[in-house]
């Protein structure tokens, strides 16, 4: 069965260029046991400097985990170019970047580990405990790149915050703005949006007497049980 790939090589006379393109999607790396080693064997089957354009919503943590360690033991550099999004998990990724480019009209976004429990208060907590455990580790790669407090990274996760080059210059998430000479780019307002701040500024904006009507939010994402047995396998 052929492997659907959500990356892909091309190679030229300035060397070799990595497109990670859509959903880092748990199913075409997890689907067989050989995906992972493959990627590895293909970013090592050639020598000197890479580039990788980023334009993804994220996806599986565990299996960008696996990706960032790559990229960071890849003997030569790695440009990170993000031309699109590089939200999530896909944030992480950037993060091994040995220069990290982003386009002006690009964004970035991070966020609090998602997944999917159910079950008696004992596996709840559990849950609970393993997103945390999660986070810790996510936060390790924001931290190492860009020198931001443990605290101010973790309060950035909870608000779910995007970021528009400029911020994501200002914040170390990115190094440089992709054609920065170009006139005027250097007016390009740095912002940070946080979705949970924006839900709150709306609510408050309801007659006090008035109740919004609760509807409830369904998120999706890996079980836990799922997610425990991948943090295993990588232990």
């Amino acid at each position: 069965m052929k492997i659907k790939k959500f990356w892909n090589w091309i190679k030229n006379e300035e060397g070799r260029t990595l497109f990670l393109n859509g959903v880092i999607s748990e199913e075409t790396w997890y689907g067989d046991e050989v995906t992972p080693q493959m990627f590895k064997d293909e970013l090592n089957s050639g020598e000197g400097n890479i580039t990788v354009w980023i334009n993804s919503p994220g996806g599986d943590c565990i299996a960008a985990s696996q990706i960032y360690n790559m990229l960071m033991e890849y003997k030569g550099d790695v440009i990170i170019k993000i031309d699109g999004i590089a939200a999530s998990a896909a944030s992480v990724i950037a993060m091994a970047g040995t220069e990290v480019q982003i386009s002006p009209t690009g964004l970035m976004m991070i966020h609090n580990p998602l997944t999917v429990a159910f079950g008696d208060a004992f596996e709840m907590e559990k849950a609970r405990a393993m997103l945390s455990e999660v986070k810790e580790s996510i936060i390790n790669a924001y931290e190492i790149k860009t020198g931001i407090s443990r605290v101010k990274l973790s309060n950035l996760m909870d608000s779910e915050s995007w970021f528009n080059a400029k911020k994501a210059v200002e914040l170390g998430f990115a190094d440089n703005i992709m054609f920065s000479k170009v006139e005027g780019l250097e007016e390009i307002e740095g912002l940070t949006f946080s979705n949970m701040i924006a839900v709150n500024s709306i609510l408050n904006k309801f007659p006090k007497e008035d109740k919004p009507i609760d509807k409830p939010i369904i998120e999706t994402g890996t079980s836990h049980k799922e997610l425990e047995k991948r943090l295993n396998l990588i232990k």
